[in-house]
């Protein structure tokens, strides 16, 4: 398979395993890559997804151009793409935390799954980029509609516009990456995010994302008044119980996701 997928101790683990192609993407990865997304949100037992590339040159690099390049850039844009490219840069119904671990070029599609994460953990050698209008296309998949969401208006535009590649060290300057570390230390690094995300109530985690998610656009005092279900769960749930219980216990909670 082209995308390999792991759930162990509540960690999903999705990795796109086309390294001869720099991990692009094409129409079969695809849609593994979307019946993968809707299985997790389907599994109450996942806690935590970690996305990444196989190898170390690349995380992915979007599209396959072998595939799309014999689409017009209207055919392909007008291809159904729910969730945005690889069912993940626009997707509005996952609502476990997702840590994109960056091995490598993160570069068009690539870089709007990057964009579709909660949490980013870059190798030093990472490059991040959109460089859809250096071949005559642009990155319509969630790359104009979330990167100037994410940072300020001229470095969105720098990239966007020049379809330049962005170093690792810069793209965390930008705010686009938690953090940085040596290639050799990508795993340890992912892996303490990861325990911290666990170390949470999975119904408080799960909560927060949809609160943040619904609430973009709204006021502080309109999305402070969100009453979401998953809100709601979390503050009826037994772990709310247990969290108390545990700290007045001066004990690590045992969370059962309920």
């Amino acid at each position: 398979m082209s995308i390999r997928f792991t759930i162990e101790n509540h960690v999903a683990h999705v990795t796109i395993d086309r390294p001869d192609r720099m991990n692009a993407i094409d129409e079969a990865s695809e849609a593994e890559l979307m019946r993968i997304w809707v299985a997790i949100e389907k599994d109450s037992e996942v806690r935590c997804v970690v996305l990444t590339g196989a190898g170390e040159r690349a995380f992915c690099t979007g599209a396959d151009m072998k595939q799309s390049g014999n689409k017009t850039g209207l055919e392909y844009w007008a291809s159904a793409r729910p969730g945005g490219f690889g069912g993940l840069s626009l997707r509005e119904t996952l609502d476990v935390p997702v840590i994109a671990r960056v091995n490598g070029h993160a570069l068009g599609g690539g870089m709007e799954m990057v964009l579709g994460c909660d949490i980013v953990v870059a190798a030093e050698n990472a490059t991040f980029g959109l460089p859809e209008p250096r071949v005559g296309r642009m990155a319509l998949d969630g790359g104009i509609a979330q990167l100037p969401r994410r940072i300020p208006h001229v470095l969105a535009m720098g990239m966007l516009l020049t379809g330049r590649r962005v170093p690792a060290a810069e793209a965390f300057r930008f705010g686009l990456v938690n953090e940085v570390v040596p290639q050799a230390g990508l795993d340890a690094a992912v892996e303490k995010w990861v325990a911290d995300v666990l170390a949470c109530a999975p119904l408080s985690v799960k909560a927060v994302k949809q609160m943040v998610r619904r609430g973009a656009g709204l006021s502080p005092q309109e999305a402070q008044m969100l009453r979401l279900p998953a809100l709601i769960a979390a503050l009826q749930s037994t772990d709310q119980d247990e969290g108390v219980r545990a700290f007045v216990e001066k004990r690590a909670p045992q969370w059962q996701g309920r």
